[in-house]
């Protein structure tokens, strides 16, 4: 495998097997690409691709990582035929504290759960169960209408 489109396809296939966003590093491993900067561009082009042919599909990339995902309003319709939110346990762990404090710095979950949380919020920031809003050098942390959804309950992020 050589040509560009070649890891391209490479890096597609990867990103629709994997449950959870990769990381330049992981795709890297996959691929055999050295560079990371290469496999970062790479990705970026794809999902530019996906962009342009307006699909359901999308390519997001979320804290550097980057995983696929169902576009609105495609999502919402056919959420129904998903297994669950399919979570680790750390990001349970997380959004349930969420959910009991919404509002939360994320700096704040730093501190109590350590380093992993950036790992847990862009997992399920890609699942779209929390949201952040900027506040000061930091993020508040809120639970979506989705997370009502799968959960049944819980304080939302609207405006507050």
């Amino acid at each position: 495998m050589a040509g560009e489109t070649d890891y391209m396809k490479l890096i597609e296939a990867a990103l629709f097997m994997s449950a959870n966003p990769l990381s330049a590093n992981e795709i890297a491993s996959v691929t055999g690409i050295m560079s990371i900067g290469k496999v970062q561009e790479l990705a970026r082009q794809l999902k530019e691709e996906y962009r342009a042919r307006d699909t359901a599909l999308e390519i997001l990339e979320i804290d550097g990582r980057f995983m696929f995902s169902l576009r609105e309003p495609y999502a919402s319709k056919v959420s129904s035929m998903a297994s669950g939110p399919d979570l680790s346990k750390g990001a349970l762990r997380i959004l349930a504290f969420v959910s009991r404090n919404r509002g939360v710095l994320q700096s704040d979950l730093v501190k109590a759960f350590g380093s992993a949380t950036y790992g847990y919020m862009a997992e399920l920031a890609d699942k779209r169960f929390v949201e952040t809003k900027p506040f000061k050098r930091s993020k508040r942390v809120f639970t979506t209408p989705k997370f009502d959804e799968y959960f049944g309950g819980g304080p939302q992020a609207q405006g507050q």
